[in-house]
Formats: structure tokens, sequence, C-alpha cells
């Protein structure tokens, strides 16, 4: 993902809110996602300057809680609930949604980056590292598969197009019996 700097994106907007050019305008003029302009939109409008600025908090789990929370009770979507909470990122929500609804509260908790993980006092027997399931891969993975195996038929297809068009073209030879 392309990070752009605070003045930009202000710059982005300032055009925007002037009335003079919309989203699919500014998406062609600078190459950007309109998604991308209208969530910047929504920031600015929600929280001014402070919308724009780079964040990088750590979040309690209390937090992403209260959020998730929000979310359900005015079934808003991941860019709604994190403009109104001020999150820089709808993909962190969709995470937090996924990891409630897979471990609890408890997996919500901040995890502990960096470092040797901390070592249980029990020894068990080391578990061979399985391919994940095909459950387990993540939706990204999956979307990506996707589209190579589309990719990839319609590759094939135009192959198979162009072998019988050759075929058809090529003169007919005749057998002597």
């Amino acid at each position: 993902m392309a990070k752009y700097e605070e003045a930009f994106k202000r710059q982005v907007v300032q055009e925007y809110l002037r009335g003079a050019v919309g989203t699919a305008g500014l998406s062609q003029k600078y190459g950007i996602g309109r998604s991308v302009i209208r969530r910047w939109i929504n920031a600015w409008q929600r929280h001014g300057k402070s919308g724009l600025r780079k964040k990088h908090e750590a979040y309690s789990a209390e937090f992403k809680l209260t959020v998730l929370q929000r979310m359900w009770r005015d079934e808003l979507s991941y860019q709604q609930v994190s403009a109104v909470f001020d999150l820089r990122e709808a993909g962190g929500v969709s995470r937090w949604d996924r990891q409630y609804h897979e471990g609890g509260f408890d997996a919500l908790q901040p995890r502990r980056k960096g470092g040797a993980p901390i070592m249980s006092q029990s020894k068990q027997d080391p578990q061979p590292a399985a391919q994940p399931a095909q459950d387990e891969r993540s939706r990204e993975d999956l979307l990506k598969e996707n589209e190579c195996l589309r990719a990839e038929v319609a590759y094939l297809k135009k192959l198979d197009a162009l072998l019988r068009a050759k075929q058809q073209q090529a003169p007919k030879k005749k057998r002597k019996s």
C-alpha cells in the first residue's frame, strides 16, 4: 500500500471540497483509488487535519471490543466504524472482528512484538509444521489464487482458440491412396 504525505492528502481533499472535480476526476488525475480518496474526505470531515495524520497506536482489548460492539449495534461497515473512531485502517477492525469470533475477548489482547516467545514450563512434543488447511487460508490468499486460476484459464482458452484458427487456415493436404 502506498504511503502519502499529509500535505498531499490535504491538497486532494481541498480540491474535492472546492467542488471543481469529483472523486473520479481526482482518482484519474493522481492515480489513486477512489475509495482511498473517499476515506481521506471522510476522515477530514469527521476529524479535521488530524484525520489525515499518520497514527501509530496500540489499542487495548477493551477499546477493540467497544469498536466491535458499536459496529454490530449500529450495523456499520468496517470503513464507517473506522471513521467514527478515527482509526486509520478498516482492515484492523476486520481483523479484530475475525479474532473475536475465533477466540473471544482474549484474542483481542495486544500481542507482544519481537523477541523470543515465552516458553511454558512443561515440555511438549514438537508437532510437525503442516500446511494450513483449506479452511485456515486467509481470504486474501484465496482471492489471489482465484485470480491466478482465472488468468490461467483465460490463457489456455486463448491458446486453444489460436491453435484452432491456425488449423482451419492451414491448407489441407490430400492423401494419395
